[in-house]
């Protein structure tokens, strides 16, 4: 019997993917115990973690998610990204999925299963409300997404969350739950933490890739770029990514 199209491809697709990529799921959740373990018998890392702060983070996970970001960044060609910028269906559907419906769904979401638990529901709300960064860029990657329009709608939907987070906060805390007759909260957040965080950590390994690339190709070529340059850099992504999950969890 001859084996089904769909399987033949699966198995072509995970030969190509290296030892890091194939096992992630168990290198993530092996990380995710070292860091608890550390947490547990170093109980002064948290303190050595947060004496060194970088826009309201401590240095060494600041770091980490540099180093996340730069390859990833690195990879894409900037050259090409103006046809993102022009599908309109695109850059409004991004806005409308990320700004009215996961801000209203996570409300529902915690209201729903958190009712008695006014801090995690809080939290739920405003994991609702920012757009992730780092991690949307690694798991692109991962899928073999279309790295331009990542990076685009990354930057895009990082200066709504600059211009809308504290808005949307102050409706979904306070404004709407009074209106239903449900107790308010607050969160303590300020418009230039956030712009501080998005320019650390979106605008530094954006402008470092953005010059990665343009001063490689210029120099070498993009042949030389793309086969021999970035599949050297390629693995630091989820050695970063490793490194940042180890910190989170000490914490």
């Amino acid at each position: 019997m001859s084996t089904p199209p769909l399987i033949r491809e699966t198995t072509r697709v995970t030969a190509r993917l290296s030892t890091l990529d194939r096992f992630l799921p168990l290198w993530i959740i092996a990380a995710m115990a070292a860091g608890l373990l550390l947490g547990r018998f170093m109980p002064g890392l948290a303190g050595v973690l947060g004496s060194v702060k970088v826009s309201s983070v401590s240095l060494p996970i600041a770091l980490g998610l540099l180093v996340m970001m730069y390859p990833v960044l690195a990879k894409v060609r900037y050259n090409e990204t103006g046809h993102v910028v022009r599908d309109r269906k695109l850059m409004a559907a991004s806005l409308v999925i990320n700004w009215l419906a996961a801000p209203a769904f996570m409300f529902a979401l915690a209201w729903m299963f958190l009712p008695d638990l006014p801090e995690y529901r809080t939290g739920l709300i405003v994991v609702g409300l920012a757009r992730c960064i780092a991690m949307v860029m690694i798991w692109n990657g991962l899928a073999c997404g279309d790295r331009e329009a990542a990076a685009v709608l990354v930057a895009v939907n990082s200066v709504f969350q600059v211009l809308a987070f504290g808005a949307l906060g102050w409706f979904y805390l306070q404004l709407l739950p009074s209106w239903l007759g449900l107790p308010t909260a607050s969160a303590e957040f300020t418009f230039w933490a956030i712009t501080g965080s998005v320019l650390v950590f979106l605008g530094i390994p954006l402008a470092v890739g953005f010059l990665a690339r343009t001063l490689g190709e210029k120099a070498r070529g993009r042949d030389w770029y793309e086969n021999a340059f970035l599949p050297r850099i390629g693995p630091w992504a989820l050695y970063g990514l490793l490194f940042t999950i180890v910190l989170l969890f000490a914490l």
